[in-house]
C-alpha cells in the first residue's frame, strides 16, 4: 500500500516532466494510474471478503507512538475502490474539460496528490498519520477550488473552505492526542482493543467532541455546511471528485472507523443523529429554491452527508449497512450528475436552470444518463437509489428510541429530492429549447465515458446488487460493527411498511413537482420566504467572525508588537514571572528542610560582597565602577565555582568576564555620558518585576536542589564516564563523548566568530 502511494506520487510529479507534445495525454496517463490502483484493490477484494485483512506497519517513532501503518479492511476497501475508480473516470472527464484553460499541469498535479492523500488517509492505520493526510486534502481542496485564481469569488470560497475544514482538523487532532492519551497509542488496532476503557474515561467528552468537530466540519454538516454551495467556484472535475465522491465523505469515513471505539453511547447517538437531521433537512430544503445547477447538486449533497452521519449515528446493524450502501449510491449519482453539469455549462455557457430547456433535443445521450443519475437519487427503482432508500427507511424505522421523529423528518427529505430531482430533468431537458450563448451539442467523447458507465453501472447494481452486498459491503458492515453479519441485498422486499412509505414518498414528491413547476409565484413566494426568515446566512457571520477576529489581531498587534524592545523584555519577564509563581503554588509538591549555614566564613563574606556589588552596579553613575563591580561579582561567582570543585567552570566563567570587561573598556571611551531617561515610577516598576523573577527564580533552585521525584541524570554520567568513556573527569567526558555532537557544534560556532572577528580586525588595506 506504500509502494502504491510512492506510484502516485512519481506520476503527481511527473506531469511537469512530460515532454511537451505528451502534456496533451497527461490526464490519459494518470487515468490509467488510478484505473491500475483500482484494479489493485479490485484483486483483492477476496481476501477482504474471506475477512484477511492486508496490514503494514513500519516503525518510526514507536516511543511516542507514531509508526507508519496501514490497514486494509472492508471499510477501507470501500472507499479505496470509490477514490480509484471515480478517480480513473474523472481524470478522463478532466482531460476534455480542462483542454482550454491554462496552467493544467498544476491542475493535474494536486488532483493526482490529492487522490494519493484521500488514499493515505482511508488506509492509515495510525491516527496521527491519518490526521496528516486528512490536512492535507484540506491543502489540496484549497488549490483546487481556488484554481480559477482570477476571480474573487473562488478567492474567498478556496479561503472559506480552508478555515473551516483546517480549523476543524487542529480540533480533530487534539481530540486524536486526548484519546490516545488513554491508552498511550494512536494506533487504530489499539484503541480498537480498548473501547471500554476510552469510553470510561473523563477524557472522553471533551474528545469525542473535538473529533465530532473535525468530522462535521469536512463532512460539511450543520452548521458548517455552507461552504460547500461556495466550493461550487470550482471546476467540475473538482466538484465531481472532491466533493461528491471522495474529500466531503471523509468525515463519514472517520465516523465508520471510529464506531467501534467511540459509538454505542448515548452522547454520541444523540449529538450525531441531531446534526444529521439536521443536515439532512437543510440539504434537502434548500436545494429546492436553488437555480444554479451546481447549486443544486451542492445541496442535495449535504442532504446526502446528513443522512449517512445519521445512519451512522443511529448506529444499529440496519442502519450501518444502510450507510454503507448509500455510500456507493450517493458516490455514483452525484459523482455523475456534476460532470453533466460541467458539460451543460461548456456547451451552453450557462449553469442558471432558468435559462436552459429542451436540451434532450441537442444532448440525448446527456439526458438519458443524467435521468438514470436523478431517478436513482431521487430513489426510484429499479436504480440502485432506490434500493438504498428502502434500506434507509427500514434502519429509521428500527432506530432506538427516535424512530418516529427520524422517520416522519426523513420521509419529508426525501420528498423534496424526489421533487428536486424530477424539477432537474423538467427544466433543463424537456420543455422549450432556449436559446444559450453557444448550440449545445455532445462533442468529445471524453465527457460521457466517465457518467455513463457511473449511470450504468447503478442501473446493473440495481438489477442485482447481491454481488456487491456480498463482495464490498458486508465486509465493511463487519468493520465497522466488528461482527460477522449476513446480509441479503435484493430489489424487490415485497407489499411492507417500507414499500409503501417508498410509493408515499414518490407521490407526494410528484405532486410537489407540479406544484413548483406550474406555480411561479409559489417559488417566488418561497424565496422571498427563506430571505426574511433566514435573513442572516451562515458565511455571512463567519466572514464577520473573520473581520472581526483580523480586527482584533491588529489592535493585539499595535499594542504588543509596538517596536520597542524594552517593553518585550518586561513584558517576557512580566509574564513568565506570573506563571511560574502559579506553577509553584499549584504543584505543591512538598520540600525537603533546607539548612543555611555561614560556613565556611569566606563563602558566605563571597556571598555578601557579590550581592553589594551587583546592588551598587544598579545605582553608581560612574560607567568604570559599574563595570568593575559588575567583574568583581562575576569572579566572585568563578571562586565559588572553584571552592566547589567545578574547575571547567571556574576557568570558563573566568574567561567570560575576562573578555567582557576587555569589551566594555574598549568601547567605553566611545559611549555617551550616563543620562536619567526614566522616571522614578518606571525604574519602582522595573525593580518590582526584577525583584518578583529573582524571588521566584530563587524558590524555584531551592526547590529544584530539594524535590527529588525522578533518579537524577548525574548518576547515569558518574556511572558511565570511567567504564563506558574511559575518562575520570566527568564533565570533560560529557562534553566530548555524551555530548560530543552538541560540543561540535559549539566549536564550529566559535571557530566561526572567531575567523569573522579577525576579518573585521584586518587593516583596510588587507581585507578580501
Amino acid at each position: 500500500m506504500l509502494h502504491l502511494l510512492i506510484v502516485i506520487l512519481i506520476f503527481s510529479f511527473g506531469v511537469f516532466l512530460m515532454p511537451g507534445k505528451m502534456k496533451k495525454y497527461n490526464a490519459i496517463v494518470l487515468s490509467l494510474v488510478q484505473a491500475g490502483a483500482f484494479l489493485f484493490f479490485l484483486t483483492r477484494v477476496p481476501d477482504i471478503t474471506n475477512l484477511t485483512f492486508g496490514h503494514t506497519l513500519i516503525e518510526w517513532i514507536p516511543q511516542l507512538g507514531l509508526n507508519i501503518e496501514f490497514v486494509l479492511d472492508g471499510l477501507s476497501m470501500v472507499f479505496a475502490l470509490l477514490v480509484t475508480g471515480i478517480g480513473a473516470l474523472v481524470f478522463l472527464y478532466a482531460g476534455a474539460y480542462m483542454k482550454s484553460y491554462t496552467g493544467t499541469n498544476k491542475f493535474f498535479f494536486y488532483l493526482m496528490l490529492f487522490s494519493g492523500a484521500m488514499l493515505g488517509l482511508v488506509l492509515s492505520g495510525n491516527l496521527i498519520q491519518l490526521f496528516i493526510f486528512w490536512e492535507l486534502t484540506s491543502v489540496l481542496s484549497f488549490f483546487l477550488i481556488s484554481f480559477f485564481h482570477e476571480k474573487e469569488s473562488a478567492r474567498k470560497a478556496a479561503l472559506q473552505s480552508f478555515y473551516i475544514t483546517g480549523l476543524g482538523g487542529l480540533s480533530l487532532l487534539a481530540g486524536i492526542i486526548l484519546l490516545g492519551s488513554v491508552v498511550d497509542s494512536y494506533s487504530l488496532t489499539e484503541w480498537l482493543a480498548n473501547p471500554q476503557a476510552i469510553q470510561e474515561s473523563k477524557l472522553y467528552l471533551p474528545g469525542l467532541l473535538l473529533i465530532l468537530t473535525g468530522v462535521f466540519t469536512k463532512s460539511v454538516q450543520f452548521p458548517f455546511h455552507f461552504w460547500l454551495p461556495e466550493a461550487m467556484q470550482a471546476p467540475a472535475p473538482v466538484s465531481s471528485y472532491l466533493h461528491s465522491a471522495t474529500m466531503v465523505k471523509a468525515g463519514v469515513f472517520l465516523l465508520a472507523r471510529l464506531n467501534p471505539v467511540l459509538g454505542g453511547t448515548q452522547e454520541w447517538i444523540y449529538i450525531i443523529t441531531l446534526i444529521g437531521i439536521l443536515t439532512m433537512l437543510t440539504g434537502s430544503y434548500f436545494a429546492l429554491t436553488q437555480t444554479d445547477i451546481k447549486g443544486i447538486l451542492a445541496y442535495t449533497t449535504i442532504n446526502a452527508l446528513g443522512v449517512l452521519v445519521l445512519l451512522l449515528g443511529i448506529g444499529t446493524r440496519e442502519s450501518i449497512m444502510a450507510a454503507m450502501l448509500f455510500l456507493f449510491i450517493h458516490a455514483f449519482y452525484k459523482a455523475t450528475l456534476f460532470m453533466i453539469a460541467g458539460l451543460i455549462e461548456k456547451k451552453t455557457g450557462t449553469r442558471e436552470i432558468n435559462e436552459l430547456g429542451g436540451l434532450v433535443k441537442y444532448m440525448p445521450v446527456t439526458f438519458v444518463i443524467a435521468l438514470l443519475s436523478l431517478l436513482s437519487m431521487a430513489g426510484l427503482p429499479p436504480l440502485l437509489g432506490f434500493l438504498g432508500k428502502e434500506l434507509i427507511y427500514e434502519a429509521k424505522i428500527q432506530s432506538p428510541g427516535i424512530a418516529s421523529v427520524v422517520l416522519i423528518l426523513g420521509v419529508t427529505s426525501n420528498i423534496f429530492m424526489v421533487a428536486i430531482s424530477l424539477f432537474f430533468v423538467r427544466k433543463v431537458f424537456l420543455g422549450k429549447y432556449k436559446t444559450t450563448n453557444k448550440v449545445p451539442n455532445e462533442k468529445g467523447f471524453a465527457f460521457l465515458i466517465g457518467p455513463g458507465i457511473l449511470a450504468l453501472l447503478s442501473l446493473l447494481l440495481g438489477l442485482s446488487p447481491s454481488n456487491l452486498g456480498d463482495a464490498v459491503i458486508k465486509p465493511a458492515i463487519t468493520a465497522v460493527s466488528l461482527e460477522n453479519v449476513e446480509i441479503k441485498l435484493k430489489l424487490w422486499h415485497g407489499f411492507n411498511q417500507v414499500f409503501f412509505m417508498s410509493l408515499f414518498t414518490i407521490v407526494a414528491g410528484s405532486f410537489l413537482f407540479v406544484a413548483m413547476l406550474k406555480s411561479k409565484k409559489l417559488m417566488n413566494a418561497w424565496r422571498k420566504f427563506n430571505s426574511i426568515v433566514f435573513s442572516i446566512q451562515f458565511e455571512q457571520v463567519f466572514a464577520w467572525i473573520l473581520e472581526k477576529f483580523v480586527m482584533v489581531s491588529t489592535m493585539k498587534e499595535k499594542a504588543v508588537q509596538h517596536g520597542y524592545h524594552r517593553y518585550y523584555i518586561l513584558t517576557i519577564f512580566a509574564f513568565t514571572s506570573i506563571l511560574l509563581w502559579v506553577q509553584f503554588f499549584y504543584t505543591q509538591t512538598p520540600m525537603q528542610e533546607i539548612n543555611f549555614t555561614l560556613k565556611p566564613f569566606y563563602i558566605s563574606g563571597l556571598a555578601v560582597v557579590i550581592i553589594l556589588v551587583a546592588l551598587a552596579s544598579a545605582v553608581l553613575r560612574s560607567r568604570i565602577v559599574t563595570i568593575v563591580a559588575m567583574g568583581v561579582a562575576g569572579y566572585g561567582i568563578a571562586l565559588i565555582f572553584l571552592y566547589y570543585s567545578a574547575i571547567d567552570l571556574a576557568i570558563t566563567q573566568i574567561l567570560v568576564e575576562t573578555l567582557t570587561i576587555v569589551m566594555f573598556m574598549a568601547i567605553l571611551q566611545r559611549l555617551p555620558r550616563f543620562a536619567v531617561l526614566s522616571s522614578k515610577a518606571t525604574r519602582l516598576r522595573d525593580f518590582s518585576i526584577a525583584l518578583v523573577f529573582g524571588t521566584i527564580m530563587t524558590f524555584i533552585t531551592l526547590k529544584a536542589i530539594n524535590v527529588n521525584l525522578n533518579r537524577p541524570i548525574s548518576d547515569f554520567f558518574l556511572e558511565n564516564s570511567y567504564t563506558r568513556a574511559y575518562g575520570e573527569n566527568v564533565v570533560n567526558v560529557i562534553l566530548v563523548d555524551f555530548r560530543a555532537l552538541d560540543t561540535l557544534g559549539e566549536v564550529t560556532v566559535l571557530t566561526i566568530a572567531a575567523v569573522g572577528v579577525y576579518l573585521l580586525l584586518l587593516p583596510k588595506k588587507n581585507k578580501l
